[in-house]
């Protein structure tokens, strides 16, 4: 399969422009205008508010005046990782894609898929003069990955329409009527420098080859978590040899499970041999305990030549057992939706960019408020107890299923009209806009729906190219099955 040759190729062909434009989250001012100068190009109204949101407007096809108005909804921004040995810069370069087998990728980082895959697919029906549709506005937020501020800010009068379609989910087949929401807490802890014995070995050890990932769609796959597995390596270290650690950092964005840290330490050197020894057992009982979900891990020890101050004893340790504490992976699940991921946490980042301050990030989910309160007070109270400085942000709501959906009934007909098959309907864990959106705008419709994506968050982002048609096909006969206005 050639790139040229994917379809629908409006889409794709929408998708491989936005490729070519930088959109890193709180970066979007160049796919702004782009999207400005869209809408411009086809004498669509156009409009953005104080943030940066987009709207562009595209009135009723002939025949399909009288029907609700409908607004397809994607995110701008993307989630910027890459693979530690590729040079890229998410603010400047393009992404460079290519087709495995069924699968579109990237060259060594994320794919932006999620959820420049949803503004492809808006672009191509608003450039369209073939595809029917009543009343349409295409909504385009920005920065959904790190911080939901485009939902947030959104106001109320923006838009006209009654129904709204999500375009940011990620299993095709699949219609979502409901995600959690979620609550970001940060602890900091601040330490003096130390130094450490002429006499000591200094060492790296580096946590490399995870499989990372969504901290909501996978955060119950059991994959490996780096911040954890360099915590429980130091800390059972720290309790065996007198350890001086100089240096932790792992994982980079709130919403991804870490792929890689990494850690710089001393102990006297009569103990280079046995904490080696120590680090080799370990890497095989890590290998064992993650066999079925982290083929690629990796573990590495190497002498570090540059003789680094240590972070003082009793704050590391404090660190270390507090990191080891703090619940990692799902919290509770759901007691009305079987299989269904209620509550999690996401030890996400471990950071030391400010002299004297290490910062750790985690990230709270619930689809229960309560439960999210819940074990957000969890996090920081095994940050508290270590005298951590702890502060968690305001959060964003989740939104609440509605079984009696018209819009969810439309999207069903649809599809089986389409497939013959019925589609599934789900809640996800992710955290999605719609929650905010029902704040400002209480009385819409929503259902959320897209392609099959992998990987999202992590360099084997990837995307199962016939899902794109069918997602794609689907759509098109919503749009030509919405009801009239009331």
């Amino acid at each position: 399969m050639e790139k040229e040759t994917l379809r629908p190729a409006e889409v794709f062909h929408y998708f491989d422009e936005i490729c070519q434009v930088p959109r890193p989250s709180k970066h979007e001012e160049k796919i702004v205008a782009y999207l400005k100068e869209f809408g411009a190009k086809h004498q669509l109204e156009t409009k953005v508010d104080a943030v940066g949101n987009v709207l562009i407007k595209k009135p009723a096809t002939k025949g399909c005046e009288k029907m609700q108005g409908v607004i397809l909804q994607s995110h701008i921004d993307m989630v910027c990782e890459k693979n530690a040995d590729v040079e890229h810069d998410f603010n400047v370069d393009p992404i460079e894609t290519y087709v495995d087998g069924d699968w579109l990728r990237a060259k060594g980082t994320t794919l932006g898929a999620d959820n420049d895959i949803g503004v492809a697919t808006e672009l191509a029906i608003l450039a369209s003069t073939t595809i029917e549709h009543g009343p349409l506005e295409c909504l385009f937020t920005i920065d959904e990955e790190t911080g939901l501020t485009g939902a947030f800010a959104l106001k109320e009068g923006f838009m006209d329409g009654s129904i709204l379609i999500n375009l940011d989910s990620e299993d095709e087949g699949e219609l979502f009527i409901g995600c959690a929401g979620g609550i970001d807490t940060v602890a900091k802890f601040h330490y003096k420098e130390e130094a450490v014995p002429e006499d000591y070995f200094f060492f790296r050890i580096d946590v490399k080859g995870l499989v990372g990932g969504h901290s909501g769609d996978d955060i119950d796959k059991g994959r490996a978590n780096a911040n954890k597995l360099l915590t429980r390596f130091l800390l059972q270290s720290m309790k065996k040899y007198p350890l001086s650690l100089c240096k932790i950092e792992g994982g980079n964005l709130r919403n991804a499970i870490p792929r890689e840290g990494y850690a710089i330490a001393a102990i006297p050197a009569t103990f280079k041999e046995a904490i080696r020894v120590d680090f080799n057992l370990f890497a095989a009982a890590m290998e064992k305990e993650y066999a079925q979900q982290e083929e690629f891990m990796q573990f590495v020890l190497q002498s570090h030549p540059t003789p680094s101050p240590a972070i003082e004893k009793a704050v590391a340790k404090k660190l270390l057992l507090s990191l080891h504490a703090v619940v990692n992976g799902v919290f509770a699940m759901s007691q009305e939706i079987k299989d269904f991921v209620q509550t999690s946490n996401n030890l996400a980042s471990i950071k030391m960019n400010e002299p004297g301050v290490i910062t750790v990030q985690t990230s709270q989910r619930s689809s229960v408020n309560s439960s999210k309160e819940d074990v957000n007070a969890s996090v920081a109270a095994a940050f508290e107890l270590a005298d951590a400085e702890v502060k968690s942000g305001e959060g964003y709501p989740g939104w609440n299923p509605n079984p009696d959906s018209a819009i969810l009934r439309v999207a069903v007909a649809s599809y089986k009209a389409v497939f013959g098959v019925e589609p599934e309907v789900k809640a996800i864990h992710a955290g999605l806009e719609c929650g905010l959106f029902l704040e400002k705008y209480p009385s819409l419709d929503m259902v959320s729906f897209g392609p099959t994506l992998r990987g999202v968050h992590s360099p084997d982002e990837r995307m199962l190219i016939p899902t794109v048609a069918k997602f794609w096909d689907h759509l098109l006969h919503v749009l030509k099955n919405i009801p009239a206005a009331k």
